[in-house]
């Protein structure tokens, strides 16, 4: 059984700050200190019950504040109880690191010692920080079964779990891990699970795995940030290049550009850098510290463009992004949404961008029935000269103006057919 919460993603907030949240008194001045003075919408209705020890099931778009959300409960409960530990698993290197420096804010001045389990990094030094006996254990699901199997990391005395953006978690083939994991924790806990969309895999675990879970679902499952513009270019794959050169001279501020493959990274890295602007790659090829160096280089305005596989997706926290572009169309639409909620992040203003092949009708229309809402499609404007080195600046023309309900038009377009179900 379920017992639901519903709330509109644009509900505002009633009430003084966290106050009558049940956040201790020390938390909450530590939070105004911080600047963290209006709770989001799924701060303001899970921090309640999940103060409680309640199981809870929280449903909410990337980029709404989920960390706190789970956050402060963890570390509220582990102080009052003395005891126990909390354990977050996570589906990135990258999520893991933006969490766990989230959950340093709140507790470092409580002494509260956190640990990040990742692959990719030294296992003998994170043996080092499980032998510091940390309260809190952030990450992923093979690197936390690697320290199980070898008897590194007892779970015995996790009194909290929490799975942070649990369909990525899915949609990336850990279900074995996460099963695993579930097997060794001890049954008396409280569970939190936080993701922006309810596959059928999340419904069996909170059948299984959670007593009387409370869902909260702040928007619709596969809502998008509503700031966020929606602009589809139908294009050959010949055309990609070209058009991705004119909109980076068109943008002045940070844009992340996701690929489907992982190999295409560094050649459009390569191109983008023929255009005179500084870009990094992050994808599973990348060494950890290549992949931090690009996401922080990206955060501190070293390179304006961060190329990125899906992986990326759920583990970029970085403010101000003002346009995505979906150079490839993801496999599946969840991940539409996941790709998009790295810009219009807390309210801001975005745009969203994404180059559609002639045959991927269906894919177009698969996004929409989940999002909910018409992807607009824009004439392909003029395009620069084939390799281009520097700014083009072509003729001015008049854009044909796009009606919709016709099919996609121009050449190799044919057979993309745009009807409404």
């Amino acid at each position: 059984m379920i017992n639901k919460q519903t709330e509109p993603v644009c509900q505002p907030e009633v009430g003084t700050g966290f106050n009558g949240l049940g956040v201790a008194p020390k938390i909450l001045e530590l939070l105004a200190r911080s600047n963290f003075k209006t709770p989001t919408p799924i701060q303001h209705k899970a921090i309640p019950p999940a103060i409680e020890g309640k199981d809870l099931i929280g449903i909410a778009q990337t980029g709404t504040g989920k960390t706190l959300a789970f956050g402060i409960p963890m570390i509220q409960r582990i102080m009052q109880a003395g005891s126990g530990m909390g354990l977050v698993v996570l589906p990135t290197r990258e999520l893991a690191f933006q969490i766990n420096e989230t959950l340093q804010k709140i507790g470092h001045a409580f002494g509260v010692k956190t640990a990040v389990l990742i692959g990719g990094a030294p296992i003998g030094h994170q043996i080092q920080q499980i032998r510091h006996n940390p309260h809190i254990i952030v990450g992923t699901p093979g690197r936390i079964i690697d320290h199980v199997q070898q008897r590194t990391l007892n779970l015995n005395n996790v009194s909290i779990l929490v799975l942070d953006e649990a369909d990525r978690m899915f949609d990336m083939g850990f279900a074995p891990q996460i099963a695993k994991i579930l097997q060794v924790l001890p049954k008396n806990r409280q569970t939190m699970l936080f993701s922006a969309t309810m596959p059928d895999g999340i419904a069996k675990i909170a059948s299984t795995h959670m007593k009387c879970p409370v869902r909260i679902e702040i928007a619709r499952s596969g809502t998008t940030a509503e700031k966020v513009e929606h602009e589809l270019f139908v294009v050959k794959r010949e055309q990609k290049n070209r058009l991705l050169a004119k909109i980076l001279w068109e943008t002045k501020g940070s844009v992340l550009i996701f690929l489907r493959l992982k190999h295409n990274a560094k050649k459009i890295c390569r191109d983008i850098a023929d255009l005179g602007i500084k870009a990094a790659e992050i994808h599973s090829n990348r060494s950890l510290s290549q992949r931090r160096e690009a996401l922080e280089g990206f955060k501190i305005g070293k390179y304006r463009v961060l190329v990125a596989t899906d992986i990326a997706s759920r583990g970029i926290d970085v403010k101000g992004i003002e346009l995505v572009i979906n150079y490839d169309l993801p496999e599946n639409a969840e991940d539409y949404v996941h790709r998009i909620g790295r810009t219009g992040r807390a309210g801001m203003s975005g745009k969203a961008i994404s180059f559609v092949l002639p045959d991927q009708g269906s894919k177009v229309r698969e996004i929409e029935r989940l999002v909910q809402i018409y992807l607009p499609i824009s004439q392909l404007p003029e395009l620069p000269p084939e390799a281009p080195r520097k700014p083009y600046v072509p003729e001015p023309t008049r854009t044909p103006q796009f009606r919709r309900g016709n099919n996609f038009r121009g050449g190799g377009n044919r057979g993309y057919n745009r009807r409404r179900n």
